[in-house]
């Protein structure tokens, strides 16, 4: 099968911790799709990366807010490509040949969050297309900075950046095409965000090699009962069900 050629987009993730889930789905990304370049922000400068991999050092991310911080100051820096695919160790492409090249018609666009009904619901940061316009555009003074930064792009400064940079978001059918995370489409998607999305996306077995991987699983236990349910079926089922109860309740790095 031919690779996808997006000879305009970047992908870039920034993690100081759990890495190797990290370059897995960055490497998930360029397994299927050829881009322009491949960005790891890290403070971990002498990591290991397939050659693909080009690292950007940075202070360490010592909070989620850090990471807000980075995607809206410093992305804008180190992409060179009209758009850039932001990506997450639980939020990767699926199927490139869902790809549209309308979507490069669009600023940003992320998958919908189903809580808001005001229109304004594009969309999840964790697996986002965006544009050099729009990376700019957040580092004018007009733009208030916060955390999460998805909030910030899609609801706190959307009007904003719609009057006075003529950013386009995606619309929600769009965003749907696009991604899914709170709520699942009909259809396949290009990719996803969430890690209560993987088990049913990627398999048991494939969510497992990632979650042992981890050395901050703390994002994990947020959606545990959810996971331990999903873990219900397979052959190896009661012990990864023991074994993530243990690590939630001990708080345990996975082994």
């Amino acid at each position: 099968m031919n690779k996808l050629s997006l000879p305009g987009v970047t992908v870039c993730a920034a993690a100081s911790v759990n890495l190797p889930a990290t370059l897995a789905a960055l490497q998930a990304c360029l397994d299927q799709i050829d881009f322009a370049e491949c960005l790891l922000f890290t403070d971990k400068p002498d990591l290991s990366v397939p050659p693909q991999v080009r690292v950007v050092p940075i202070p360490r991310l010592r909070s989620a807010a850090d990471y807000s911080a980075l995607i809206l100051r410093d992305l804008a820096e180190h992409v060179r490509t009209d758009h850039c695919l932001v990506v997450q160790w639980d939020g990767f492409v699926l199927d490139s040949a869902q790809w549209d090249p309308s979507f490069l018609e669009f600023d940003y666009i992320g998958a919908r969050w189903p809580q808001f009904d005001d229109g304004h619901d594009v969309g999840n940061g964790g697996f986002s297309l965006r544009s050099r316009k729009l990376l700019e555009a957040c580092r004018d003074s007009a733009f208030q900075p916060s955390h999460p930064e998805d909030i910030a792009i899609g609801r706190l400064n959307r009007s904003s950046l719609e009057q006075r940079h003529n950013i386009r978001f995606a619309s929600g059918a769009v965003a749907d095409l696009f991604a899914f995370e709170r709520s699942v489409g009909a259809g396949p998607t290009f990719g996803f965000h969430g890690i209560f999305n993987m088990i049913p996306a990627l398999g048991a077995d494939r969510f497992w090699e990632i979650y042992r991987s981890l050395d901050e699983p703390g994002s994990a236990f947020v959606d545990y009962r959810l996971l331990v349910t999903q873990l219900s079926h397979g052959q190896h089922a009661w012990r990864r069900r023991l074994k993530m109860t243990f690590d939630w309740l001990k708080g345990a790095r996975p082994a």
